[in-house]
Formats: C-alpha cells, sequence, structure tokens
C-alpha cells in the first residue's frame, strides 16, 4: 500500500530525522527521501524539522507563562511535533530561508478606528469644505526682551513675522542662543542643527520680503523629537545602538513643516526608543523642578518648548508620551486621530498606536500645527485624509462634556481635575456623567508589546538592546525579551477585546461632544490610544509636590529626591475628542485656556 506523505512524515521518526535543522537552522541531507503520492495534500505540521529540540518537559515549564494547562498526552503530543510547525517561523527569523523584514515594511493589517463607531462621527467631522479659522483679535507689539520673544506664542510670534515686526532670522538666533545656553540644565537637545536653522530662516525671510508668504508656521523655530527622520541629519532613537544614525529623507512631517516654512533648530530628545525620559545622553530635565525627569518619552519636546527654547515642537504618542510631559512641563499637546498625521520616517514602536503630534505654549498653536502636519502619505498605510474644522472665535456654549466620575474621584485626579469639571459648568458647558465597563483595559497592552518587539526584533536577538541605558524590569530590553512569549492566540484576543473597547466608547461618545478625563490615569490613556481617539493636554493650574517623580517603577535602591519645603508645579487636565474632531477640542481648549489664565507663566530661571 502506498505511504502518503502525511501519514510518513507524521508517523516516522525516522522520516522526520531525513531533514534535520539544528539550532543553527543549517540543513543537512540524512539519506535518500521519500517522494509524496503524486496528487497528495500538505498538511500542517509537516514540514522539514528546524530549531532546537524540546520535549513535554519543555511544555510544562512553558505552561507557566501562558497559564493553560495541558495533559500528559497533550504535552508528549505537541512536543512531538513542535518542530515541525514552527519550522516555517524559525527558517524565516534564523535561516536557510531567513527574509529580512525592512524597518519601513508595515504589517499587512491596519488599525482603523473608525470601523466599529459609525454612530459616532459627526457632520462637523466630515465637512467637505472644512473651515479653518485662526484668531483675529488685535496683536500684542513686539516685545522689548528676547526673553519674552521667546516665550510667546506660534499664534503671536506668526504675527510678527508676518507684519514683519521680526525677522526669522532673528528669531532663530533668540532660539539657537536660548538652546545653548540653557540646554546644560535640561539635557534636551540630542543635535542642534545650527547652519541648517539659519539657511532655512534666511530662505523664509527672503520669502516672505517678495511676498511668498506661506502661513503661520513661516519663519518660526521648532524641534523635532530624534524620532522623525531628517535627511544629512542625525536620527539616533535617544538610543545607544542608533547613535550613529544618519537618514537619507525626510519624515513626512519634517518635509510638511518644510513646505510650510517652519525652521528645524534642533533634534530633541526622547526616552530610548520612544519609553520616559533617560536617553544614551542622561535624562532630560524638567524646567519647572530641576531634580526631576521631564517624563516621557516626549521629553525634550515638552522640556525646551517649556524653558522658551523653541517656537513649537513634535512628538509622538502611544501611550502617554505626549500626554505626560505636557502635564509634567506645564506645556499644551495635542495627540491626533490615529491615522490623522502621517507617520512615514518616524520611527515605529507600534504600528496600530503609534500617532504624531504638537507640543506647543498654546492651545491654538496646536491648532495651528496640526493643521500644517495633516494628511496622508504613500508610506503609511493607515493614513486616512480628514478635513481640520476649527475657528477660534467659535462659539461652544452649550456643548456636552463628559466625565467618568470614578476616575474623577480617585487617584490620580486631583483637585485641579475637579476644579476643571466646575469651570465647565461656569462657562455653559453641560457636563455629562458616563461609565464604561470595568474591565482589565491594561491587558491591552498584549498588542502594544508585540508590535514593539516585532519592531526590534534585531537589535534584541542580536543582544545591541543591552547596550541600553536602562536595565531595570520595566524597560524595553526586558520587555522586548518577555514579549517573545506572548502567545498568537492571546494576541489575537487583545485585538479582539480592543474592537469591544472601542464599541463601548463609541456609545459613551455618541451621547457626549467629548470627555474630560484625569491626564495620567492609567485607564484613559490605555483605552484612548489603542482605540485612536485624540486628546488635549493643557495646563489647568498647579499643585505642590513632596517628591520628585518619575516614569519608572518605584526603585528603593535609589529613592527620588524629597522636600522639606513643597515644590510647586503646573498641573494639566486633559481633553478626550470625537474621532477627527480635533478642531472642536481646540476650540473648548481654548475657552478653558482663557479661563484658567495660567498658561503665561513660566518656569523660574529661564
Amino acid at each position: 500500500m502506498a505511504t502518503t506523505r502525511r501519514k510518513f512524515l507524521a508517523g516516522s521518526s525516522l522520516g522526520l530525522a531525513a531533514l534535520a535543522i539544528g539550532e543553527t537552522g543549517e540543513t543537512s541531507a540524512q539519506g535518500p527521501q521519500t517522494p509524496p503520492t503524486p496528487g497528495a495534500t500538505p498538511a500542517f505540521g509537516t514540514s522539514a524539522p528546524a530549531g532546537p529540540e524540546v520535549s513535554a518537559a519543555t511544555f510544562a515549564e512553558a505552561e507557566k507563562l501562558t497559564q493553560v494547562t495541558l495533559n500528559a498526552a497533550e504535552r508528549a503530543e505537541a512536543a512531538g511535533n513542535w518542530r515541525q510547525s514552527m519550522a516555517g517561523l524559525y527558517r524565516r527569523r534564523t535561516g536557510p530561508n531567513k527574509v529580512p523584514l525592512e524597518a519601513e515594511l508595515t504589517p499587512g493589517t491596519v488599525w482603523n478606528p473608525q470601523f466599529a463607531v459609525s454612530g459616532e462621527l459627526s457632520a462637523g467631522a466630515d465637512q467637505g469644505a472644512a473651515t479653518f479659522q485662526r484668531s483675529t483679535g488685535p496683536a500684542l507689539p513686539l516685545p522689548a526682551s528676547d526673553d519674552a520673544i521667546a516665550f510667546s506664542t506660534v499664534a503671536r510670534l506668526s504675527h510678527w513675522i508676518e507684519t514683519r515686526q521680526i525677522t526669522s532670522e532673528r528669531l532663530t538666533k533668540i532660539y539657537l542662543a536660548r538652546l545653548e545656553k540653557y540646554n546644560k540644565q535640561v539635557n534636551c537637545v540630542i543635535t542642534l542643527t545650527r547652519d541648517h536653522a539659519l539657511e532655512q530662516a534666511r530662505r523664509a525671510d527672503a520669502e516672505i520680503v517678495r511676498g511668498k508668504y506661506r502661513g503661520p508656521l513661516h519663519g518660526i523655530p521648532w524641534g523635532a523629537k530624534d524620532l522623525l527622520d531628517t535627511k544629512g541629519i542625525s536620527t539616533t532613537y535617544g538610543a545607544e545602538p542608533f547613535r550613529e544614525r544618519v537618514p537619507v529623507k525626510d519624515a513626512a512631517v519634517v518635509r510638511m513643516l518644510n513646505e510650510a516654512g517652519a525652521v528645524l533648530v534642533a533634534k530633541l530628545s526622547l526616552g530610548a526608543l520612544a519609553l520616559n525620559d533617560i536617553w544614551f545622553g542622561g535624562q532630560t530635565k524638567n524646567p519647572w523642578l530641576l531634580e526631576e525627569g521631564a517624563s516621557g518619552s516626549s521629553a525634550g519636546p515638552a522640556a525646551a518648548v517649556a524653558a522658551g527654547l523653541v517656537g513649537f515642537a513634535v512628538g509622538s504618542e502611544t501611550q502617554g508620551s505626549i500626554i505626560s510631559p505636557s502635564m509634567r512641563c506645564g506645556v499644551t499637546g495635542l495627540r491626533p486621530t490615529y491615522g490623522r498625521v502621517p507617520r512615514t520616517g518616524a520611527m515605529t514602536l507600534s504600528w496600530t498606536c503609534d500617532k504624531v503630534g504638537p507640543m506647543a505654549r498654546g492651545v491654538e498653536d496646536t491648532a495651528l500645527i496640526l493643521k500644517a502636519i495633516s494628511g496622508v502619505d504613500p508610506g503609511d498605510a493607515a493614513g486616512v485624509s480628514a478635513p481640520l474644522a476649527f475657528n477660534a472665535s467659535a462659539s461652544v456654549y452649550g456643548l456636552r462634556v463628559g466625565y467618568v466620575s470614578s476616575w474623577m474621584n480617585s487617584d490620580p485626579a486631583t483637585d485641579v481635575d475637579r476644579a476643571a469639571l466646575a469651570t465647565l459648568k461656569k462657562l455653559g458647558f453641560e457636563t455629562v456623567p458616563v461609565s464604561l465597563p470595568d474591565w482589565p483595559y491594561d491587558s491591552l497592552n498584549a498588542i502594544l508589546f508585540a508590535e514593539s518587539a516585532a519592531a526590534f526584533e534585531e537589535i534584541t536577538l542580536n543582544h545591541r538592546v543591552d547596550e541600553l541605558k536602562m536595565q531595570v524590569p520595566d524597560a524595553w530590553p526586558n520587555t522586548f525579551r518577555q514579549s517573545r512569549f506572548i502567545s498568537a492566540v492571546d494576541f489575537v484576543q487583545a485585538d479582539r477585546m480592543r474592537h469591544k473597547v472601542a464599541l463601548e466608547v463609541a456609545r459613551v461618545m455618541a451621547g457626549v461632544d467629548m470627555l474630560l478625563v484625569p491626564s495620567l490615569g492609567n485607564d484613559p490613556l490605555i483605552i484612548f490610544n489603542f482605540t485612536g481617539h485624540p486628546s488635549l493636554t493643557l495646563r489647568a493650574g498647579f499643585v505642590e509636590v513632596k517628591e520628585a517623580r518619575s516614569d519608572w517603577a518605584p526603585d528603593p535602591a535609589h529613592p527620588l529626591p524629597k522636600f522639606t519645603t513643597p515644590r510647586r508645579v503646573p498641573y494639566g487636565v486633559t481633553l478626550i475628542g470625537k474621532l477627527f474632531e480635533e478642531g472642536r477640542m481646540c476650540e473648548v481648549g481654548l475657552a478653558l485656556e482663557a479661563s484658567f489664565a495660567v498658561s503665561a507663566e513660566r518656569p523660574a530661571g529661564f
């Protein structure tokens, strides 16, 4: 009787040994092979074996990682053809059929935050001819001091440049001088782009003199988080393995800002590979409290804006990396809807969570910047072309702002959060209590962990990740290694959970115009980053702290500095908008900013 390929490979240990692939991935022929019967159907688990030998005991130990229990027979069966079932995976990664996956190669599936939320999008988010109207009130005269100029908003700086009260070259030199003077205190600069900036500034001035005014960012000096590629200028990701990396072309956002006439003065620090605030040059400091870090990962952009070292900055967020440093350093940060701003040429941490957005000294500034960097790019498969409707003079009276009572009345919310809610009522908003299910939202992080480990697979497996300054349990090196053991089933289940969460958020958002949430609440940070909703974080007041704050897990061996006299530091609140309704969110933010009246105060010593 003829032996089929399925029966031969599944049933014969000699057949399985015919093509043995060891840990090195090298193929060695062990004798003649039996050809398959013509027309026989291929089957799972019948590839030539690859990878190291495993046993039932291997699976018994692995069960502790997955919390899945097998019996003795099941373990033996699983171990029996593991090297055949996973052979393709091993060969792709280690050879002999190794296939490199280029950094710019994205997964074939893309998260679409709109597919589950048809009831959430309002007419305002889908205007074919969305209007964008900046403020038109009387402009303040140009200040006499360079320091006062440096701390001005983009809205004011752009007016002075457009009316030729100041040149871009002079403004650029002001910021370059301040970067050189104060960087030793805040440690926010990875690369100062002096010559490049002065060339751009002089070009901007020449264009403006000729009457070619490009818009409100023309001639404005800015800083880029050092994960945005800049042609011919180092882009290091803040990480030792990439210190010498020099891109050959600009990121899409950099190109768009070049087209808007903005002037790049510095590549700014980020926590290594976009985590927290420690990079290969040390820790970036909070200008308001130099004994603590600026928070991250957009640490450099937040610190530079807060210290008046740039006109504005562009950061990024995967889970809190715009919100947290914006709040810590007292600046305004806008995290756009997932897909609005192209990420081509930006370091990938999570293909389905990364967002690039503006950080500035005022709410209107973030809207002006967002308009310039919105759009699609062929390199970002998640891109969405969505109009940005914004009117700085729009009436927001009567809008419905939701809040989750359990979030607002428990840590980490403070009296500043609750006062902001009261302020909304005084301004004529309708505040609406809403609720979300009590679910383990942090289970969604399986997606972030798996995607980030995939993005940095090469430096994890070749151990270059061991060069990073932070080698603690909650730093990337450990997370990347742990993530190799997340099961594919759990990843898919987390993705399904994401859809379920998106449906719940759509239900809530259908009844309100936006939400007010505590900026650093764990659940809101996770939920709205995974659903892709936009956020706006703005300074709402001040709090006193008796201890320096840190993004890192507590380390008893390295206690944080304590203060006998409490220190006064800024504190921000966060609005969560509907998908692609950043403009409406900014209109509400402007009303709050004016009522809070705290945005103009600046850190001492700068």
